[in-house]
């Protein structure tokens, strides 16, 4: 019971800090553009606790901490708005009489802040403990295991597992461990050779009922890293939020065209999980996963789909171009669309969440 309420409140206070950076990017950016806010909230649902502050803003904590949002003043369409809302808007102060410009700002700033919070996070890191580093060589391979039995050697460097190009050592586990028993190939650099072993991948039994783990049997060297300068760490943030942002796209693309396993993708259960996980483990570790959580959510709102960030930005770019927005029956089936394709995304994500605590086994 400890574990779970640990879990919770964890889930709670990491996602409340990364919604609240990013509907902060949304707010800021509305206020600088001379857009009255209407709403600011923390959560879905009822509010458990809101005030008002000078300007009319209302901020909220509301009870489903899944999420967020900012309302600017005049946010509907003219033409969908009740004679009510128009009643109520501010002459000079609504979202929608804004140049497209300005709604583009408003609308982008929220993923932007996200990005600039992943910096500051691992600026922090840096500067306090630094960068450890996993070396991509093997550094041990256990006894009696697959590895062993395909002939890795101490010093080896896995390039390929099956057909997926993998990044760096801990891609490589986190994609073994979706192939317990199967039969591949591994891509090995030995000094000046380049290598292709056969290879069948341990099974490790779950836990509890939990479906089985690949494993190859290989360990790397974990080399601890040293507090750099403020400056080194600000470019060591930069760097480290780019190459983060590359692979995760890498990653979200061989999803797509099938070189790696739809099972990987989690959700909103094995966010939670991983942020228990990381209250036990320490400042560094809570940063560090908070950093790629903002990361990630940064990107996700950039995707080009109706509903979110992204697709918004699609419909003002067009209407950019065109000199008159989109038509409102394009418009409102791109939202349809967008919404089938986030439900169906929450839907397959929860059952891989649940399939991996062995809900179903």
């Amino acid at each position: 019971m400890h574990e779970f309420a640990v879990t919770i409140l964890a889930f709670a206070l990491i996602l409340g800090v990364l919604v609240f950076v990013h509907e902060m990017g949304h707010y800021l950016a509305a206020r600088w553009r001379g857009v009255k806010v209407d709403t600011f909230s923390i959560g879905f649902g009822p509010a458990l606790y809101r005030w008002r502050d000078r300007t009319g803003t209302e901020w909220r904590i509301s009870a489903i901490p899944l999420g967020g949002f900012v309302k600017p003043h005049g946010f509907e369409d003219p033409e969908d708005a009740t004679p009510e809302q128009k009643a109520s808007w501010v002459p000079g102060q609504t979202f929608h009489d804004k140049p497209v410009g300005s709604r583009m700002l408003v609308i982008v700033m929220g993923p932007v802040f996200n990005f600039i919070f992943a910096i500051l996070l691992f600026t922090v890191l840096f500067t306090s403990v630094g960068k450890p580093e996993m070396k991509n060589e093997i550094a041990q391979v256990a006894p009696h295991s697959a590895a062993e039995k395909a002939g890795l050697q101490k010093g080896d460097v896995i390039t390929r597992l099956g057909s997926l190009d993998v990044f760096n050592f801990a891609d490589i586990q986190a994609h073994a461990v979706t192939m317990p028993g199967v039969e591949t190939t591994l891509g090995i650099k030995r000094g000046d050779q380049t290598l292709s072993l056969p290879i069948k991948l341990d099974r490790v039994p779950g836990k509890l009922g939990a479906p089985d783990k690949g494993s190859i049997g290989v360990m790397a060297e974990l080399v601890p890293g040293k507090p750099m300068s403020f400056g080194r760490a600000v470019i060591g943030g930069l760097h480290e939020t780019w190459h983060v942002s590359v692979q995760t796209l890498q990653g979200v693309w061989q999803i797509i065209t099938g070189h790696r396993s739809a099972k990987e993708l989690g959700g909103t259960i094995r966010i939670a999980q991983l942020s228990g996980q990381v209250a036990h483990y320490g400042f560094a570790s809570i940063l560090s996963f908070m950093a790629l959580l903002s990361i990630n959510l940064g990107l996700i709102n950039l995707f080009p789909i109706p509903l979110l960030d992204g697709g918004r930005l699609v419909f003002y770019v067009a209407e950019a171009v065109r000199g008159k927005p989109v038509s409102r029956r394009v418009q409102e089936v791109s939202y349809q669309a967008g919404f089938a394709l986030i439900a169906a995304l929450f839907l397959f994500s929860t059952f891989n969440d649940l399939s991996n605590l062995g809900l179903f086994h």
